[in-house]
This record gives C-alpha cells, structure tokens and sequence, in this order.
C-alpha cells in the first residue's frame, strides 16, 4: 500500500495518521509540491485533479482524503472508526462535511497564507476559523469525541488543521473543550504527529 504525500499538507496527514492509528504497513510516497510533480502526467493518471493525497492499495487507487479515510475503515471492518448505525453514520458524515467546507475555508485556508503564501484575504480566514472552532468548541462540551462516544474518522478528518491553526495566526487558547479533544487524539495508540512549519516552530515558542 502507498500513500502519496507532503509533510505539510494537513489533508495527506489525515489519512497517514489513520494509516498509523489502524496500524497498517504502508509506504510513504513524497510528492514535490514545489517542483508542480502533483501535475506532472504520472500523477495526474492516479489523481485527475492533481491533488494529493492519494492511496494506492494493489490495483485500487482512492484520491481524497476523507475517500481514503473511508475506504481503510471499510476495507478493514473497522465500525468503531466508522459506524454503520444509522445516527452514528449521519454524524461521521456531518463532520466530513465539515472537514471540507468551515475547516477548509477556515483554518486551513488561514495556514495556507502564512506557510503557503495564498493570496486570500487573512483576517476574512481567520474570522471564519474562529467561528467555525467556536462551534466546534460548544460541540465539545460535555463529551470527548465528536461523532460518536469514542474516536471516529470524523476526529481524524477534523484534528490536522486545527492542530496547526496557531500556523495561519488563529489562536487556540480560547477552546478549552477544542484543545482536551486534540490532547485525546494526540494520547492515541499510533498517533503521528502533523510535521510542524517555521510558522509553527514561530508561533510555538
């Protein structure tokens, strides 16, 4: 099994550290985003959108990352990472929803600035991290998981751009119940850490 990936993009963590948390041999495939490999024809044959990341497992190849996410809790019958009850599936799907939409535009688009250099409007970004990690913060209250009442893909899906908000300037400080829920996925068993920038090592210390 591959995994087509670079270090600082939250989406591939994603699905590397789900790789990790279930425990699956795998080989990481590093992707030059710099040097435009995400478009060069190999690539593009495996990703048509020429994004990672990307996961190859035999002859199957799964592009996105909340795709990926799904394709490994079902290939290897993990229900507890993605329940197959009816309430408990609407919620994983929720959060996924989530994932790409207010976390995408919000904190991660926040970072992209900072690290990336994307020219979006930076106190627009970060006003919609903060509302987004407000909700998410009052989601919080009074339970450890989002989805369900144990760790699910939609904690996974959820927890690399949040991590690295302090990267695009938006500080966590204010989400008590936010920064209990990231210190939870941290204490899991095959936990990887989402590799920091010299904007985070920055806003660390």
């Amino acid at each position: 099994m591959k995994l087509y990936h670079h270090p600082l993009s939250g989406h591939a963590h994603r699905a590397r550290l789900f790789l990790s948390l279930l425990g699956v041999p795998h080989e990481i495939v590093h992707v030059d985003l710099a040097a435009a490999e995400h478009k060069s024809p190999e690539f593009l044959r495996l990703n048509r959108f020429g994004q990672i990341p990307v996961l190859v497992d035999g002859d199957t190849v799964i592009a996105d990352s909340a795709a990926i996410l799904v394709y490994l809790a079902k290939k290897y019958a993990k229900e507890d990472w993605l329940p197959t009850a009816p309430a408990e599936a609407a919620a994983v799907q929720r959060w996924l929803s989530v994932a790409a939409g207010q976390i995408a535009f919000g904190p991660a688009a926040a970072r992209l600035v900072t690290v990336f250099g994307a020219p979006f409007n930076a106190k627009e970004v970060i006003a919609r991290a903060h509302a987004v990690l407000k909700l998410i913060d009052e989601e919080l209250a009074g339970r450890e998981w989002l989805a369900a009442n144990h760790p699910t893909i939609a904690d996974v899906a959820l927890y690399s751009y949040i991590a690295r908000a302090p990267e695009g300037n938006v500080d966590l400080a204010g989400y008590r119940n936010v920064n209990a829920w990231l210190a939870r996925v941290e204490a899991l068993p095959g936990f990887v850490e989402f590799q920091q920038t010299p904007a985070g090592l920055t806003a660390a210390a």
